[in-house]
């Protein structure tokens, strides 16, 4: 794969520096360098140190990535919001593992991601999971097809400048109109799965405002938010919400009470943005609810 850009400038620039500023990282510089890649100016090699003239055109050529063979393709097809040469993004179902690991190698996302890249003849079969979800969590995922829009877009989540939105239910009746919760999370000691917030954690933020109160004097109060991420901690939101005494529905794991017939945490990832460097501008996606959680917003 191919991505050429012209330089513009009344003073010479060294190649490195004006890569650098379109996002090739100094990891990807390596990968050009010993995995068959190129890097051209005017259609010709040059080294990174040497420099450009205004006009001058710059092409890095990116070697094809091999196909894992420990991950196994599944043609379950895909419910695709969006996809073209650069991106997939999905609206995944709950019950499904975004990428594979102990509890299941062969049918998560990134699985019938494989299997949906191989019946499309692609060239690059490795997909790159930018954001993922719990399990049990629905909604969007956003895959990258190829390594440099993964490193493009792995520098915007470093920057927290991705915007994701989730609509929540957390159990019993949250006062204030809007909280932001700001806790550090780590994993439980002697725990694989389980996180909480605690001193020696990452840092993490969780922002939310109040939609709707449900059943307030009743045996099951809940509380509708919406919920956004300004950083990308596991179990972030879950952990959040059980910390100030009020668990998601349906999150058994963390304590979140069993009502309304759930069979999951009632989280569900609705909207993304993000800048796409290959067309210099955002984009943005939204999905709706499933079905399991429109007959909690459909609560009277």
């Amino acid at each position: 794969m191919e991505f050429t850009w012209t330089y513009t400038g009344s003073q010479q620039r060294k190649v490195r520096t004006f890569l650098q500023a379109h996002g090739v990282s100094h990891r990807m510089f390596s990968q050009m360098k010993h995995n068959g890649g190129a890097i051209l100016k005017n259609g010709k090699p040059v080294y990174t140190s040497d420099y450009l003239d205004d006009g001058d055109n710059v092409t890095i050529v990116m070697p094809t990535e091999e196909s894992n063979d420990l991950v196994v393709p599944d043609y379950k097809p895909l419910d695709i919001i969006f996809e073209n040469e650069h991106w997939l993004v999905v609206d995944k179902p709950y019950g499904i593992t975004t990428v594979p690991g102990h509890a299941d190698r062969l049918h998560t996302l990134v699985n019938q991601v494989k299997g949906h890249l191989e019946q499309n003849n692609a060239s690059d079969l490795v997909p790159h999971v930018v954001t993922r979800l719990d399990r049990d969590t629905s909604g969007i995922v956003l895959l990258a097809k190829h390594r440099f829009a993964h490193a493009v877009m792995d520098q915007q989540l470093q920057e927290h400048t991705v915007e994701k939105f989730y609509l929540a239910y957390p159990s019993g009746i949250l006062s204030e109109d809007h909280g932001d919760i700001n806790a550090p999370i780590g994993r439980v000691d002697g725990d694989f799965i389980k996180r909480e917030v605690r001193e020696d954690g990452k840092p993490s933020r969780t922002e939310y405002w109040v939609e709707r109160r449900y059943d307030e004097n009743g045996e099951q109060p809940m509380t509708r938010v919406k919920v956004q991420l300004h950083t990308g901690r596991t179990h972030q939101i879950r952990v959040h919400f059980k910390n100030i005494g009020h668990p998601l529905v349906g999150d058994d794991l963390y304590g979140g009470p069993l009502w309304y017939g759930l069979r999951r945490q009632a989280l569900h990832a609705y909207h993304m943005k993000f800048y796409d460097p290959f067309i210099e501008a955002y984009r943005e996606f939204n999905t709706k609810l499933p079905e399991d959680l429109k007959g909690l917003r459909d609560l009277e």
